[in-house]
């Protein structure tokens, strides 16, 4: 038996169920986030075993993405815990079959506190889909696992359908890069967010020359720079850079005469230039629209203070 194979069985089985969830979204899903958009409160979330541990990271991604959210667990509710949920909250349940006791036991509670009530099952006429306001429908055809015990594609489609909630809900929004940084001021990522570009850049032994330098000199700077190109300045303003590429294309163009240009002859006029102050996921996103790797790096008066270049971002 190929090990391979029957990991590509798995992919191939829990991708099309995901593919046939967009079938089940209705009107139910359009009123959940409505609901959601409007509440003044919390969203929480719960559910018992395997759907539990997904409940927890969908309540993670909608806290971390603008949707105060925490997850509680059924037993632990009825036991004392239902105090934590008020009655603006909304509640959404997770149960595949719809059935689970622990979840149905919480349904009471919720309707005399008059909370708007979302349920995620597999099962659209189940008990707990038939006594919630809004139900979205997960059910899969076929779990990954061979004897179809074990929640596989279950899972997945339930995870899948919160982060269908959780990126309907940033675009309604318009939750921006700033929002999420003040949501994870750690570890490389809130770093990149929160960073700024003069941090990071390059600002000492700059490789400039000026227009009259020769193709020689502009190679070693260059080449000692380590930055991939070189500014071209007049006095203190910028007239425009030199890439490698520009090296390659001006000795392609150009062979016969190639050692006799200067830098006026191959510069690019109006290089991209961001601000120092910028935060680094700023200059990340010029970067990748412009398809370069290096950004001028200038000061209030368009003034060059550095170089930032794409590897700095690896933290």
């Amino acid at each position: 038996m190929n090990i391979q194979n029957i990991a590509k069985e798995v992919f191939e089985i829990q991708s099309q169920e995901i593919k046939n969830l967009s079938k089940f979204l209705d009107s139910n899903f359009d009123n959940a986030i409505s609901s959601i958009i409007n509440s003044k409160g919390k969203v929480i979330i719960s559910g018992m075993g395997k759907s539990g541990i997904i409940g927890k990271k969908i309540s993670a991604t909608l806290a971390s993405t603008g949707t105060p959210s925490f997850f509680l667990h059924p037993a632990e509710a009825y036991h004392g815990d239902l105090g934590m949920i008020e009655s603006h909250d909304i509640v959404i349940l997770i149960s595949n079959s719809g059935e689970t006791d622990e979840i149905l036991k919480l349904i009471p509670f919720l309707k005399s506190q008059k909370n708007i009530t979302i349920s995620m099952s597999g099962k659209p006429n189940s008990s707990l889909s038939i006594n919630t306001d809004f139900h979205l429908n997960i059910s899969v055809k076929k779990e990954a696992c061979p004897l179809q015990l074990a929640p596989t594609s279950s899972t997945t489609a339930t995870l899948v359908m919160g982060d269908a909630i959780a990126i309907t809900l940033m675009r309604l929004r318009d939750f921006k890069d700033e929002n999420f940084a003040k949501f994870h001021p750690g570890g490389s990522l809130g770093r990149r967010l929160i960073t700024t570009v003069d941090t990071l850049m390059k600002k000492d032994n700059l490789p400039i020359c000026t227009q009259k330098t020769s193709i020689k000199d502009i190679i070693h700077k260059i080449t000692d720079g380590k930055c991939g190109l070189v500014v071209v300045m007049k006095n203190k303003t910028i007239k425009g850079i030199i890439t490698d590429g520009d090296i390659r294309r001006a000795m392609e163009n150009n062979e016969k005469r190639f050692f006799t240009l200067k830098a006026k002859d191959i510069l690019s006029k109006n290089p991209q230039t961001i601000n120092q102050h910028k935060k680094l996921i700023e200059a990340n996103k010029i970067m990748i629209k412009s398809k370069i790797n290096s950004l001028i790096v200038v000061d209030k008066s368009d003034r060059l203070v550095g170089i930032i270049q794409m590897y700095d971002f690896s933290f």
